[in-house]
């Protein structure tokens, strides 16, 4: 085994990281750093430290990322309104390169020669967070305690607690919790009853959002400004981009907004069934999509439809930090420039319909497009050469095939 000086490791303070942060420093025998990264996940971060403490680790990081990983992660992401497969809004995927890059900025301040993450086996987060690293610091090692270790059960992982002496809440004892992610972009649940994709999810799995069923019988109106394409402002208070978002996900959780229950293909290779709520991010999709619609050319905006499911399996694969993902968000980017306004939307049992839009940049003219008297001159005649000129290769099309 090659000699390791000193390991970063992601922890979160929750029993797998507890465990793999005793067994790091039993098997290289070496100084282990903690980082604990505030997403927003709505968890007191203080019992990491402590726990983290009683561990014997003499170096310990909880550092407030909210603001970056909206303005800097969610904020870039949500100007090419990535979906990948259509629907998922890549909470998690999102944050992995985040944790890396601060993960690989302590490595380097502290003088470690390797990080470590928790990881599994079975899902992306691995190449996630190890992709990330290769492209940010190639020299430094990544340890995956789950792919070199040999417990491998549940029952296993407990008895190494015992043994060690490492406190085991009172809910992880029997049967498996379910698997959950959390920062101020989604929560995910996955795991248990979930692993089959033909049971109904139980009601208590939703944990940010009301059911649509017992959501408020009357509509709340709210109104999201933009600047160049990203959101400023609720209900015309100017807000940081964490404020923003976190603003956003209590009114969509209070209207049932943003509820996700999705069979998605791994990275790795295998299909996974998750539980997704978004509800800020739901409402900021549909608010962007609005206002792009009065500010962004055709063809701008179809070329974007065209490029978005490429950017978004970039992200959910782990490939933030890669070459391809950086030019096509250097597109994107460019497209944003006049996407500025206000866009009005009713939140409804489960919904964020867009009702009004509005920007001092809007292509939209309604003189142009009405089917009164205009004061612009549009010739209807012209439509007839236009029709026949595109219809040429169909005509020929047509001959050839004895139409």
């Amino acid at each position: 085994m090659t000699k390791i000086e000193k390991i970063v490791l992601s922890y979160s303070g929750g029993l797998d990281t507890s465990i793999i942060l005793k067994w790091l420093q039993e098997t290289y025998g070496c100084e282990v750093v903690t980082f604990t990264a505030d997403l927003g996940q709505g968890e007191e971060l203080e019992p990491a430290r402590a726990k983290a403490e009683m561990a014997g680790v003499k170096d310990i990081r909880i550092v407030d990322l909210r603001e970056e990983f909206v303005r800097d992660f969610v904020f870039p992401m949500l100007r090419a309104n990535a979906l990948y497969e259509g629907q998922y809004l890549l909470g998690t995927s999102i944050a992995r390169p985040l944790i890396a890059k601060h993960l690989v900025g302590i490595a380097r301040e502290v003088g470690a020669d390797a990080v470590a993450h928790g990881a599994t086996g079975k899902g992306n987060d691995q190449i996630r967070f190890e992709l990330a690293v290769n492209a940010l610091a190639p020299s430094i090692k990544v340890i995956a305690p789950w792919r070199q270790w040999n417990i491998r059960s549940r029952l296993q992982l407990l008895e190494y607690a015992e043994k060690h002496r490492i406190p085991v809440p009172s809910d992880k004892h029997g049967e498996a919790p379910f698997s959950t992610d959390a920062n101020l972009l989604h929560t995910s649940t996955e795991g248990k009853s979930l692993e089959n994709p033909a049971e109904v999810a139980p009601d208590h799995v939703y944990q940010r959002t009301v059911d649509p069923v017992d959501a408020p019988d009357t509509p709340e109106i709210i109104t999201v400004g933009f600047e160049r394409g990203d959101p400023v402002s609720v209900n015309g208070k100017a807000m940081t981009p964490a404020a923003l978002l976190t603003e956003l996900n209590g009114l969509g959780g209070r209207h049932g907004v943003g509820r996700l229950d999705l069979v998605e293909n791994r990275f790795i290779g295998m299909k996974s069934r998750g539980i997704y709520e978004t509800p800020g991010g739901t409402i900021l999709l549909a608010a962007h999509r609005g206002i792009e619609s009065i500010t962004l050319d055709r063809a701008a905006a179809h070329l974007k439809d065209e490029i978005m499911p490429r950017y978004a399996e970039l992200i959910y694969n782990g490939f933030w930090f890669a070459p391809e993902r950086e030019m096509l968000q250097a597109l994107i980017d460019h497209s944003q420039a006049f996407v500025s306004g206000e866009v009005t939307l009713r939140l409804y049992k489960g919904s964020a319909s867009v009702i009004s839009r509005a920007s001092p940049c809007s292509l939209y003219s309604a003189d142009l497009v009405t089917f009164e008297e205009s004061t612009i001159a549009f010739d209807h005649h012209d439509a007839e050469g236009f029709i026949r000129l595109n219809g040429l290769r169909l005509r020929s099309w047509a001959a050839r095939n004895g139409r």
